[in-house]
Formats: C-alpha cells, structure tokens, sequence
C-alpha cells in the first residue's frame, strides 16, 4: 500500500509516467477501506493467530482478504484525462473495460454495465463477484487498484473478515458461494500468474489504446514509499486507528 501511495505521489509531482503494477500479498493481509473500523470489519485476534497483516487503503470501499496465493491485484496510477476519463464513473468503466478485455483473453466472460458505474463497483461473471476494486482521487491523478480471483477459498476468507449480521462463519459461507467465484471456478483449472498478468497487460493496452513499457520502480518513488511504510502502513495509529 505505501508503494501505491508513493507512485500516486510521484505522479502528482510529475516525476514519474502513468502507471500499471501488479502485485500480490505477502503474507496474506486484510486491507481495509480508509473510513472503515477495524474493530467491526475485521477479525483481529484469528489474524493476529494466523500472522495475516491487517492494513488500510488510502482508497475507499469495503474490507478484502487478500490471499498471498491465490489473488493477483492491480493498480493504475494515471491522469483521468489520460484515461479520457471526467469522473468516478468514467474511471471505473474506463479500467473495467481492461479487465474485460482480460478476462475475454482468459476465456471469462464479465459483465459489467458501462453507464451504470456505481461507487466501487464489482466486475462480475454471472452475477457473481470475480473483481473488487477501489479509488483515491489527487489534483487531478487516480489511483484504482483492485483484485482479480484466481481462487476463492471462502471459509478461509470469512475466518479474518467480520460480518456483522452473521452468527458464525459458514453462515456467511452459504451466502458468498452465491455471489464470489474466481478465474478457477470459471475455466475449472489453474491459470498461472503469468499468463493473468499478461493477460491483464494485453486487456489493458487494448481497452485504453496505450502501449506500455516495462519499468521499475525510480529511486524517488522508492524513498517516497520507505517513509511511508515507516511512518504510516506499518504504525497502529493508520491501520488500526485511521489517524
């Protein structure tokens, strides 16, 4: 998280090109939206247990388990302009059009309704959730990042996120099997890392009608993102507190 925060910086600053990443978690974490409470929307004690990170997002929407495994996750750092993009809706059409054009790649049809963009929309397979994604929007610069299923392991997955109306773990099992699936789920096989990442590269190059170049990360962003690290995504105070 502190990576994406310090690209989304160094965009402001104009330092560095607009950006595609992927990346996946190590160890498995819960990230939670900026405005969300730790203590309602996460199981901390099983976490603590099972040494699963608990983080905040600078972006909105809700609570994601984040499988070290079985998950691959994107951002976009870019100029809405350069995404010829005017508002939050735009930008999530815009971006789910990439995801889209991915998942046709992979064999996956996903629905998603272009002119009906709502707050952190869900791209779904027949009905059924396979991406979440989320924004944070700076002078101008969006960041959207957000997971594609590569498989879903629900109960592990209702073991570190609460749910509050629920009275236990496979309640809420019974009801995310009718509305989570994954790339797995989907195809019946495994699909490995490389072939989703350069699917995703390709959907995205041919959604948006760029060409992207590989690249690292610069010395500015790396020095951005260590004192951020430092001072907020690895304190209490951010995650726990949102302060």
């Amino acid at each position: 998280m502190a990576i994406d925060e310090a690209v989304l910086n160094a965009r402001i600053k104009g330092v560095v090109s607009d950006t595609l990443r992927f990346y996946r978690w190590r160890p498995s974490a819960v990230s939670m939206g900026k405005f969300q409470k730790a203590e309602t929307e996460v199981q901390l004690e099983n976490c603590k247990r099972q040494s699963v990170d608990v983080v905040r997002r600078i972006s909105g929407g809700g609570t994601v388990y984040h499988d070290s495994e079985d998950e691959v996750t994107y951002s976009i750092i870019a100029r809405k302009e350069s995404l010829k993009a005017n508002d939050l809706g735009e930008v999530y059409s815009r971006i789910y059009a990439g995801l889209k054009e991915a998942l046709e790649i992979l064999r996956v049809t996903a629905d998603f309704n272009e002119g009906r963009a709502r707050a952190c929309p869900n791209l779904t397979v027949n009905g059924r959730k396979i991406s979440g994604s989320a924004q944070c929007h700076r002078r101008g610069i969006v960041l959207q990042h957000g997971t594609i299923l590569v498989r879903v392991n629900l109960e592990k997955m209702f073991t570190y996120l609460r749910v509050p109306w629920a009275e236990n773990c496979m309640q809420v099992v019974s009801v995310a099997r009718h509305k989570i699936t994954s790339l797995y789920d989907e195809l019946g096989k495994d699909v490995s890392i490389e072939e989703i990442n350069t699917a995703l590269a390709n959907g995205f190059q041919k959604a948006l009608d760029i060409e992207l170049v590989e690249g690292e990360l610069t010395p500015c962003e790396i020095q951005l993102e260590e004192r951020l690290c430092r001072q907020k995504y690895a304190t209490d105070d951010w995650n726990l507190r949102g302060k």
